[in-house]
């Protein structure tokens, strides 16, 4: 237990001379999302490395890259060189101090040798983290982002709590009950060729990493997060490594220890299929990552936009009335600027620039663009004479993503042609239009291309077998909306209602959101974390109102399994509703938009009914399946659940 009393405030200088950087831009994962806790970066131009602050040095890296430095004020402060040198073994560094020296700021502590690490192919970024963040800080000021700064100069200030009593304990059980965890969730010692440490991570060579179970160590209390590289397994534990990796040496035996791994059996997670695998988990880690800060706003705006279609359809609102047009506005904002939101957010996960991605999202949906591409006449237009089909981007997700994956290469590359004094001006607004020309001349033609093939097939197969046709749009639609392929059956169904007055194609879509809405039903039933019962209701409740987007990113996408067999309950539904030929007769659907399926003139009938057996029955396989198949409490993954996956009886 620390206890805190009033604010003082610590300086801190860089220790290398170059370019100051923000913690996000650092090409490593645990860094850039600041799960070692706050700091900055610098991108050396000369080897020599001096200390940011005053204090003594807590423990040096076996392999030199890294060490620990505590201030007077008990603020532990982490110098790491280079991103994954720890495999060059120590070789490109000359550490001067040795553990228990007093260093003051600016005083020599390593010589790093920048041509070594450069010739070897690793980033030689130096970081500064203050691993105690969470404990000890109330906020870091830096500045001169971007800029050439000389070794020694403060560039950060730190407002910490002052430590005036701690108390310690002996915490040597709880590593040893980490250390058993993460073992038997790693397949056991018998899948462990060696195991080493670096100032931060317990880095595995395992026989077969298909047999680790990351998202259980993930949630392990101690355990900060889980990463691949280089054939290892590595577990980030931060400062406390040396002791979990002690206790775990004690539990497996020494001759796990530094032993060489020229024997690892990687077949498992080799080859093209297993490429696939990793793109595609990184795609949807990355897509839903990036949604689940707006997923809240997304689900209240879901189901306002229900309950106001509840009241178009009762004859209580009117879609001219003032009330309607602005309670549709705060219901509306949220998915037609998806773009902008999702620019932001995306950039930060995948650390390019949030403002510059932010900008592209909002050149995407800009009202003449998305005015130009909703007129067929005039959506084939050219820049600089290359031929361009406009694409409406408004509540579109994959495009944006693309752009904010581009864009951290994009903005590197600029920095490298730009000169420093005119970089804050030229590189934003040409990152900005050369990100949204790659989107709007490349991206967006392709989605059209594909999407009008898949649009056009799918019409086919309806007009040979209604059946058929529902199974195949009910198995794939969710996942044609997350790759903006979808766009293309819209305008299909708008002129079949438009036109005939009804769509059948319609009637499938509705059916995929019951399907979605009735996993996250499922999922609200099954789990006992409070959290995820909140927004998995909050989420089904938006799917019956016809907005998916909360379910699908915010809960099953996430658990890949729930999506997976959501889909296949869609696909059932979508069949029996292509068999009993429910039609549409607006442009609504689920289960708020019940009368849309009441046949005009005739009123509730064997439509009706059909829609009744279709969506209900329906919502009854999605929710069955899922409980059953598709969700338990282990496939629980977020730290900050009320609910931890230590505390839960899972099932």
């Amino acid at each position: 237990m620390i206890i805190m009393t009033e604010q003082v405030l610590l300086s801190l200088s860089t220790p290398v001379n170059g370019n100051l950087l923000a913690l996000s831009k650092v090409k490593d994962p645990v860094f850039s999302q600041g799960l070692m806790g706050q700091g900055f970066a610098v991108e050396p131009i000369d080897g020599k490395v001096v200390a940011p602050v005053d204090g003594v040095v807590t423990v040096i890296s076996e392999t030199k890259h890294a060490l620990g430095i505590k201030t007077n004020n008990g603020v532990d402060v982490l110098i790491h060189m280079g991103i994954d040198t720890v495999e060059l073994k120590g070789k490109p560094f000359d550490v001067l101090v040795k553990q228990g020296d007093r260093v003051t700021m600016g005083e020599d502590i390593v010589k790093m040798n920048l041509k070594m690490i450069h010739d070897a192919k690793k980033i030689p970024t130096v970081i500064v983290a203050i691993t105690n963040s969470k404990d000890i800080l109330q906020e870091l000021m830096i500045i001169n982002f971007d800029k050439n700064i000389q070794v020694g100069s403060v560039v950060a200030v730190a407002a910490i709590k002052d430590i005036k009593k701690a108390v310690t304990k002996n915490t040597n059980n709880k590593y040893e009950l980490l250390a058993t965890k993460i073992v038997d969730n790693i397949g056991g010692a018998e899948n462990i060729n060696s195991v080493i440490h670096c100032i931060t991570r317990l880095r595995f060579y395992l026989k077969n990493e298909s047999k680790a179970n990351d998202e259980l160590i993930e949630n392990l209390d101690g355990v900060i997060t889980v990463t691949k590289a280089g054939g290892q397994y590595q577990v980030v534990i931060g400062q406390a490594v040396n002791d979990v990796y002690d206790a775990v040496i004690e539990q497996i035996g020494t001759q796990h220890a530094n032993n060489d791994t020229s024997v690892i059996d990687t077949s498992a997670k080799t080859g093209i299929w297993a490429s696939i695998q990793k793109s595609t988990s990184n795609f949807i880690s990355v897509l839903t990552a990036s949604m689940i800060p707006i997923i809240g706003i997304l689900a209240g705006s879901g189901i306002l936009k229900g309950i106001l279609a509840a009241l178009v359809g009762f004859k209580i609102l009117s879609v001219t009335s003032g009330t309607y047009i602005l309670l549709n506005a705060i219901g509306d904002a949220t998915f037609y600027f998806l773009p902008v939101v999702l620019g932001f957010t995306a950039a930060k996960r995948l650390g390019s620039d949030p403002i510059v991605l932010a900008i592209v999202g909002g050149i995407l949906i800009y009202p003449q663009i998305v005015t130009l591409a909703g007129k067929t006449s005039t959506a084939s237009t050219n820049f600089l004479g290359i031929p361009t089909t406009l694409v409406s981007y408004v509540s579109s997700v994959f495009p944006i993503i693309v752009a904010a994956w581009l864009g951290k290469y994009v903005e590197r590359f600029l920095k490298k042609i730009i000169p420093t004094y005119v970089r804050s001006v030229f590189v934003p607004i040409l990152e900005a239009l050369i990100l949204s020309l790659v989107i709007i001349i490349g991206v967006g033609p392709i989605i059209t291309v594909l999407s009008k093939g898949l649009s056009n097939g799918l019409v086919s197969i309806y007009s040979f077998s209604p059946t058929l046709c529902g199974l195949v749009i009910g198995g794939v639609y969710q996942t044609m909306v997350i790759f903006g392929l979808h766009w293309a059956l819209i305008p299909i169904v708008i002129n079949d209602i438009a036109t005939n007055g009804h769509s059948y194609i319609n009637s499938i879509l509705s059916i995929t959101m019951v399907a979605q809405g009735g996993a996250v039903l499922a999922v609200f039933l099954r789990t006992k974390n409070k959290h995820l019962k909140e927004i998995s209701l909050a989420a089904a409740i938006s799917a019956f109102c016809g907005v998916t987007e909360p379910a699908l990113y915010g809960i099953n996408l996430k658990y890949k399994r729930v999506f997976v067999v959501a889909s296949i309950a869609s696909a059932i539904g979508g069949g029996l509703t292509g068999f009993l030929k429910v039609n549409n007769y607006a442009l609504s659907g689920a289960l708020i938009g019940f009368p849309a399926f009441i046949t005009p003139g005739v009123g509730i009938g064997s439509n009706f009914y059909g829609y009744l057996i279709s969506h209900y029955g329906t919502l009854l396989i999605s929710v069955v399946l899922v409980y059953l198949f598709g969700f338990t409490n282990k496939m629980l993954v977020k730290k900050s659940d009320p609910m931890n996956v230590d505390n839960l009886k899972v099932a």
